[in-house]
């Protein structure tokens, strides 16, 4: 059975949303950069290719279904933050937005009998819990230690570790 025309155009859709978040994460990382916050910018570049990955698991699914992948324009992306902080909260923020967007799909999926389309997006409901729980792990760590400062240092070599 191929994908419906709107379930095409729903993960077209998502898609461009994973395109539109590498490229928000990329611009933070850039940013970080500039205040020469070198681990967080690792942290955030590693997000963008996890972003990166998963519009690609979109991108397959939808060749594998015979569908049509549409790419779109990508949206500019924020270019600074008042603080890792204030980028913290935005990552949070996102991340929930991308959720609630998947969970629709998923709704979407169900109500068409879109068995196949509702399996692989179960995979996704369960990376949006990591990824939720990452960011908000980071905000409350930086609204504990602050965002200047040993705390701040502390933090910025972790997330320089990530793999």
């Amino acid at each position: 059975m191929s994908l419906s025309t709107a379930m095409q155009d729903r993960l077209n859709k998502q898609l461009k949303a994973e395109l539109d978040s590498a490229y928000l994460y990329l611009s933070m990382a850039a940013h970080c950069e500039e205040q020469n916050l070198k681990g967080f910018s690792h942290w955030l570049r590693m997000q963008e290719v996890e972003e990166r990955e998963h519009a690609m698991k979109i991108f397959q699914y939808i060749a594998d279904r015979g569908g049509r992948i549409a790419l779109d324009r990508l949206e500019k992306p924020q270019s600074s933050w008042s603080s890792p902080l204030a980028a913290a909260e935005d990552v949070l923020s996102h991340e929930r937005h991308v959720t609630a967007m998947i969970h629709e799909l998923a709704e979407a999926a169900i109500a068409e009998k879109d068995h196949a389309t509702e399996t692989m997006l179960h995979w996704f409901i369960s990376e949006q819990v990591e990824e939720e729980a990452q960011a908000a792990d980071l905000v409350q760590r930086l609204k504990i230690a602050g965002t200047s400062g040993p705390g701040l240092y502390i933090i910025d070599r972790e997330l320089s570790q990530r793999k």
